[in-house]
């Protein structure tokens, strides 16, 4: 298949009629690409971009690659230049903070290639014309989904389709949630990305379903795995304390929209993040029970994962820390508990969990007395069906040896996270060793049964001790704050009333009437008290798990330094089919596991629904390699409920996506194919308020404003530039926008503004800009999302009524008032959205001269010199203006007589008091001279 404008032919590695057909059409025409997960999309980018390298003279940027996205293409381009013997290909280069020479970067983009660039440098090249967007043949952008209109991508772009008419521009995406939230979001999405073609690929599409259920599916066994009863109590349990939680949400905030709010969608992944994006407009003025239920949800959703995935000993120590975590301090009298707690279902949680390490053997005479505690120890389903798996493997390996083909005899074992990876691992070494215990001798066990037992009993040792230091740690915190309690101001605290319990006649009623004290196992106020098992009771259980002969000889030796003379002896490489190989998923990384290790076993230790696919592909594209997969799930629990939510959901939102496409009228790309039309862009300058004095003038150019390059992390600068303003990127000493030759405007967000504050940057930040500019300007700007009052930063300014009651509610609105006293010529501009700030700034602009981007780069530098010859490095700069006593002025000095940071530290108080003065000296010598270990120096 040879590539359109390449003068030789191209070895392209996409043996699927889908792959080949999507090719052919990117290879036609722009286009946004929605592609379902675990397809292949890497791949088909990777053969595109090297078609074009193949043919040598293109410049093409690459936009929203991560970083192991840029390892994956250059490798992959690399290795298609080899294979197509392509001499003009010259592969990836990556174009990131390390490439900070603005002269490198000119040569690089002027020999051309493909270059993966990130779009805060790409964005100030392009305004700067460091790449002239002409000389682009075209864009690939990755993650179209992250695309948003006020998104740096969406910058990039606008600005590569007003100056260049002919680049192509592809957009690709494996992500089709984002594309179905919101009002006609496709369409939406298109304007951003300035494409008129959407070309979806779902699982369902005839071709890929034709190229992936040929003859040559793997051969895929369904495990159920039944959850034992205790696991089962414990997910109804939790699943019921998710239940009453986004309940007690929906009673205390009415007035939302709380639809999608119910245990459904309470099992994605995202739930916690689209409850908090609902409440965060009004979060400073929800209640504290809304604040610690949305968090709450976060934990008992990661609880419902740990239930399945952790051991019962680990599952235990997960609670005991989430129960530390959610109680009150010991002997505090606040009630800040977490409601969750105080539920029957959290009891049983508690009880449950316990009752699967181990269960106490009550005397019969005594009254429930405990005399010793056993462990139980219950084993995860799923590891004895892997035993069994593994044997079954090798059985057929032994008595069916399968034919030569070209797949390893490797076994690939694949799970969600690190940790299982690890608890898999264990499991697998030490699942034939067996610990002889006293009632081994009558029991008639069958021979090599394989069994966790040794792993687990290594685990309980290891948290009863941990449990031993977590109580020593609890006692010593009670100690403290009962001695803070006996000193405290409240005398009824003081008396000892409220230690523990409430008064009599403030005691809680329990049905059932009479004089009831509180539950087994609840503290006094009717949560779930915390257990600490007694010392006799932690003895007899570790007697019952205490290192046996054959657990000795087990235990790993101690690391040594070990001097390599004799690896030959001791190390060699495996046979491949002699490895099991544990690996996490890695989304797209998945393709090059299955490529690299070429198993023939699989075993899908959790369910993953895009890893189905890749091993879909990964067969279909392979005529000789035979594929067995082994698919566990637990029956009638969410793992199983997420995995088929999952697939539901990918699939209702490419229904949409197809509904919408068939029904879009056609996308007009805002004058993405030709500049304005110039009769427009003279009536846009003139400027017909001439009333006050004011002249009737038309400008021939565009206004304009002189950006600080740091700026460009704010999607400000875009939307300046999306009303039709010249944007000049600049190093920027004074100020962040320069709007004419007078005004200069600081623009801070409000955590900016808090820390600003904090160190008094902001005073000397606005003395400059005095001493440079007649009309200096502070701008407040609020996040567009949230509410536009300061009262819910009162707690990040860090003066919080609960945190330091002696201190008032906030003090930031008391300095911003001392700022304006300070200098009572300060402008200061509160705007609660980017949008109205560029509205501001357009208004601000009228009657006024343009700015000079050479004037404004020297503010603030010395006058004797050239602006580009003070290319100080930036970030020691930054770092040594926020030392107390230097200021911008003597910042100056500093910088010219010393080489760095480390000379400015060495210097003595005198020799910094001839640079910048004795009081600033003093400070700047007893910064760096301070005691770190004496605090009250």
């Amino acid at each position: 298949m040879s590539a359109n404008n390449a003068p030789q032919p191209v070895k392209l590695s996409l043996p699927l009629e889908y792959q080949q057909q999507l090719f052919q059409e990117l290879r036609a025409e722009d286009e946004l690409v929605v592609i379902a997960k675990g397809l292949g999309l890497m791949r088909l980018v990777t053969n595109l971009l090297h078609s074009y390298d193949a043919a040598g003279n293109n410049l093409i940027i690459v936009i929203g690659a991560e970083d192991r996205e840029n390892a994956w293409i250059g490798e992959a381009l690399a290795e298609s230049a080899a294979v197509s013997m392509a001499p003009k290909a010259r592969g990836l280069t990556v174009v990131n903070t390390d490439f900070t020479s603005v002269a490198a970067r000119e040569k690089m983009y002027a020999k051309g290639g493909i270059y993966s660039i990130t779009s805060r440098i790409l964005v100030v090249d392009l305004l700067t014309s460091l790449l002239d967007p002409e000389t682009i043949t075209g864009v690939i952008l990755l993650h179209a989904d992250k695309v948003i209109a006020t998104s740096l991508e969406a910058f990039i772009l606008r600005v590569y389709r007003q100056k260049n008419k002919n680049g192509f521009l592809k957009a690709f995406s494996d992500n089709p949630d984002p594309f179905t939230i919101g009002f006609s979001p496709l369409s939406t999405m298109m304007r951003n990305l300035f494409l008129r073609k959407a070309s979806l690929w779902p699982r369902f599409h005839v071709t890929v379903a034709s190229s992936l259920e040929g003859k040559k599916k793997a051969e895929v066994i369904e495990l159920e795995v039944p959850m034992t009863d205790a696991m089962g109590d414990i997910q109804t349990a939790i699943m019921e304390c998710v239940e009453v939680s986004i309940h007690e949400l929906k009673k205390g905030n009415t007035g939302l929209e709380m639809d999608d709010w119910n245990l459904d969608s309470a099992l994605l992944k995202n739930f916690d993040i689209m409850v908090r994006r609902q409440l965060d407009p009004n979060w400073h003025r929800v209640s504290w029970k809304t604040k610690q239920i949305v968090s709450d949800l976060t934990v008992l959703r990661s609880l419902l994962h740990s239930v399945l995935a952790l051991d019962c000993v680990s599952f235990l120590q997960h609670l005991d820390t989430i129960h530390a975590a959610h109680s009150p301090q010991p002997g505090t009298t606040r009630q800040t508990q977490s409601p969750w707690l105080f539920l029957d279902a959290a009891h049983t949680i508690f009880e449950t969990a316990k009752r699967r390490v181990y269960s106490s053997n009550a005397k019969p005479d005594a009254k429930s007395t405990i005399d010793s505690l056993r462990p139980v120890l219950e084993e995860q389903p799923k590891w004895a069906l892997l035993a069994e798996i593994l044997e079954e493997i090798d059985r057929d390996l032994y008595f069916d040896p399968p034919m030569r083909d070209d797949s390893n005899g490797t076994i690939l074992i694949m799970c969600s996270d690190e940790a299982t990876t690890r608890q898999l691992r264990d499991y697998l070494q030490t699942m034939h060793v067996e610990p002889k215990t006293e009632n081994d001798a009558k029991q008639n066990r069958e021979e090599h049964k394989s069994s966790a037992n040794f792993m687990m009993r290594r685990r309980l040792r290891n948290y009863l001790n941990w449990k031993k230091e977590f109580a020593q740690v609890s006692n010593a915190l009670l100690a403290e704050n009962q001695k803070a309690l006996e000193g405290a101001v409240d005398p009824r605290i003081a008396q000892g009333a409220y230690k523990g319990r409430a008064p009599a006649n403030k005691r809680r009623r329990v049905r059932g009437g009479g004089a009831s004290g509180t539950a087994p196992g609840r503290a006094a106020n009717g949560s779930v008290a915390q257990y600490f098992e007694k010392p006799n009771e932690v003895a007899d259980l570790m007697d019952e798990v205490r290192i046996t002969e054959e657990e000795a000889a087990n235990q790993k030796a101690d690391i040594v330094a070990d001097p390599l003379e004799d690896m030959d002896d001791w190390f060699e490489l495996y046979e491949m089919q002699d490895l099991v190989v544990i690996h996490a998923y890695d989304g797209d990384q998945d393709e090059h596991v299955l490529e690299e290790i070429k198993p023939r076993y699989i075993i899908m230790y959790e369910p993953d629904a895009s890893f189905i696919r890749r091993i879909e592909v990964y067969r279909s594209s392979h005529n000789d390699r035979n594929v067995r997969v082994y698919f566990m799930f637990y029956n009638n629990s969410v793992e199983e409920q997420r995995y088929l939510a999952t697939v539901r959901r990918e699939k209702d939102s490419f229904t949409k996506l197809i509904k919408e496409r068939a029904s879009m009228s056609v996308v007009m790309t805002v004058d993405a194919h030709g500049v304005e039309d110039p009769q427009e862009a003279f009536l846009r300058t003139v400027n017909t308020r001439i009333a006050g004095g004011g002249r009737l003038a038309a400008t021939a150019q565009p206004p304009r404003v002189v950006v600080d390059v740091r700026e460009f992390r704010s999607s400000l600068p875009s939307l300046l530039h999306g009303r039709n303003m010249v944007i000049v990127p600049c190093m920027l000493t004074v100020g962040d926008y320069i709007l004419s030759p007078t005004i200069c405007v600081e623009r801070k967000s409000i955590s900016d503004l808090i820390s600003s504050f904090k160190d008094g940057r902001l005073f000397s930040q606005t003395e400059t800009m005095f001493q440079h500019y007649k009309n200096p300007m502070l701008l407040i700007e609020f996040d567009q999302n949230k509410s536009f009052t300061l009262e819910p930063f009162a707690d990040l300014s860090g003066n919080l009524k609960s945190v330091n009651p002696n201190e008032g509610p906030s003090d930031l609105q008391s300095k911003i008032v001392l700022l304006t006293l300070a200098f009572p010529k300060l402008r200061v501009i509160w705007s609660s959205s980017p949008y109205q700030t560029a509205e501001i700034f357009e208004g601000l602009k009228t009657q006024q001269d343009e700015p000079d981007p050479v004037a404004a780069v020297r503010a603030g530098l010395d006058k004797d010199m050239k602006a580009e010859d003070q290319a100080f490095n930036l970030e020691p700069h930054e770092m040594l203006g926020v030392v107390p006593g230097v200021t911008p002025k003597n910042l100056k000095s500093l910088t010219l007589k010393t080489e760095n940071i480390r000379d400015v530290a060495n210097l003595t108080e005198s020799e910094l008091a001839a640079l910048i003065g004795k009081e600033a000296a003093r400070q700047v010598y007893g910064f760096f001279n301070r005691n770190l270990i004496d605090v009250d120096d």
